[in-house]
């Protein structure tokens, strides 16, 4: 068995949910989710298929981010694993309803931050060990910092 790594290529300003779902009617059930979810939204899913034809399925509301989705999961290569961009919406704004879609069995990780996908490879295929989200700490949260999360929490519309 074969350890590697993918990084999730993305844009600053988009976030992304990562997980694992067990259908190929996850597509058309996470989009009708997310669609459903925030007004306006724009999106791209993908989904890795691991049966079957075994093809990378993809929709969205944003045809640069379907493509970036369907890109990136196809370099993932992970079985039944699927990849959500937002843009002009939080993983916050859509996280339980997309956890309450009825194929997903886990969600990895949620975030803006840059992602990397921890795989194991046998000869069977790939699967998702785990993924490293963002950067290690670099030392421990003062008043300063205190006070510029809660400013950024006020500037994003989150707290009053």
């Amino acid at each position: 068995m074969n350890i590697t790594s993918v990084k999730i290529r993305k844009p600053e300003d988009v976030n992304l949910i990562l997980g694992q779902a067990h259908f190929i009617k996850t597509v058309e059930d996470l989009y009708e989710t997310l669609a459903g979810a925030v007004p306006g939204i724009k999106f791209g899913l993908a989904f890795c298929e691991s049966s079957g034809a075994c093809l990378v399925r993809s929709d969205g509301t944003d045809e640069e981010l379907r493509k970036l989705a369907a890109d990136n999961v196809l370099a993932i290569g992970a079985g039944h694993s699927f990849l959500i961009l937002l843009r002009h919406a939080y993983p916050i704004n859509v996280l339980k309803a997309v956890q309450a879609v009825q194929e997903v069995c886990n969600i990895y990780c949620a975030t803006a931050n840059p992602v990397e996908v921890v795989l194991a490879e046998s000869a069977q295929g790939r699967g998702i060990i785990g993924v490293i989200d963002g950067e290690k700490p670099r030392g421990i949260e003062d008043e300063a910092g205190v006070a510029w999360r809660k400013d950024l929490l006020r500037k994003i519309g989150y707290k009053r």
